[in-house]
């Protein structure tokens, strides 16, 4: 099994979780944002490589004295990684049990590839956007209803102190008050955790 990757980032400092990370970049996603910032991963002709879990680990075990000695490890992003759910599950199985492992995703899969890979991540990323299923649907391209539902498989495991939620403001698709209202519905749920931005657009 070979998965497509758009690259292989290393020596990244506290971006993707504690200490030093290698971001493994899976190509290929569900969505199609309008201003997206991988859209190299949504190409055909975008494809970096592909490797095997175990061509992967020897590309990232190089830095194994930096994860151990600052608490780092590897994030997995893309694109959407939770489509190679059994990559990272395997990869998971054969790392070294001193690495932490980070999960950049938008959480709109199946229920089934998040279930995978659950018990080997130190801590999710989750790109939310915005949980009204409308300005979602048009920032988007597709249904939020996947989302919720794997948060609220999250939630209903109580680890929501393993997430981290992003909330950005979109220009021309959200406000302030819609992204109050996102954030006090996850609340609700338990999440604690939040990154608040706004993107910037080129003119």
């Amino acid at each position: 099994m070979k998965a497509p990757l758009i690259g292989i980032c290393r020596h990244r400092l506290t971006i993707d979780g504690e200490g030093v990370t290698t971001l493994v970049a899976f190509h290929g996603c569900p969505l199609r944002c309008q201003y997206c910032l991988n859209s190299q991963s949504l190409r055909p002709d975008g494809v970096w490589q592909r490797l095997s879990v175990d061509e992967i680990l020897e590309q990232v075990v190089i830095d194994d004295l930096y994860f151990q000695a600052t608490r780092g490890g590897i994030c997995f992003g893309g694109g959407e990684p939770l489509l190679r759910s059994e990559v990272i599950r395997k990869f998971c199985q054969r790392c070294p049990k001193e690495w932490n492992i980070y999960l950049e995703t938008s959480l709109n899969v199946p229920l089934h590839h998040l279930q995978q890979v659950v018990p080997y991540i130190t801590h999710f990323y989750i790109d939310i956007k915005d949980l009204s299923s409308d300005i979602y649907r048009r920032y988007c391209l597709a249904d939020n209803a996947r989302v919720m539902e794997n948060l609220q498989y999250l939630a209903d495991l109580q680890l929501q102190s393993r997430v981290t939620l992003r909330l950005p403001l979109i220009p021309n698709y959200n406000t302030p008050s819609d992204r109050q209202r996102s954030r006090q519905q996850l609340e609700e749920m338990g999440f604690t955790h939040f990154d608040e931005f706004e993107y910037i657009i080129p003119e």
